[in-house]
């Protein structure tokens, strides 16, 4: 799945992204969608792997991951490897077809919440 080449025309005839539109309706940082992306294409990722691939702290992953499981685009499971200690989890993003479906309903409902905030006057 490749977010940045996705583009839509607003009705007041500006180009936004999908990441433009994602990162206004999600509050997503760059480091989410570079986990994100990440995670989209690999069968799951440990924290460590994440920090080391995409050049970032442990603490950015860290935030960017736990972000993505609370907004449901991500999976944590426990790394069944892990001994001891802290217990390790691998992160799996969720398939790209419940992801596109999440987002469309998200779409959907915001446009709902703004229609609902809307004067009566400016519905006709």
């Amino acid at each position: 799945m490749e977010l940045e080449i996705s583009r839509v025309r607003l009705p007041s005839g500006k180009e936004v992204g999908l990441v433009e539109a994602l990162s206004f309706c999600y509050d997503l940082s760059d480091t989410d969608f570079q986990v994100l992306k990440s995670l989209l294409n690999s069968d799951g990722k440990n924290e460590d792997m994440l920090a080391e691939q995409l050049k970032l702290s442990k603490a950015s992953i860290n935030r960017s991951v736990n972000k993505l499981v609370s907004l449901g685009f991500v999976e944590r499971m426990k790394d069944s490897s892990s001994k001891g200690g802290r217990p390790r989890y691998i992160y799996k993003a969720i398939s790209a077809d419940r992801l596109i479906d999440k987002i469309t309903n998200d779409f959907r409902k915001c446009a709902e919440l703004f229609s609902s905030v809307l004067p009566k006057e400016l519905e006709s």
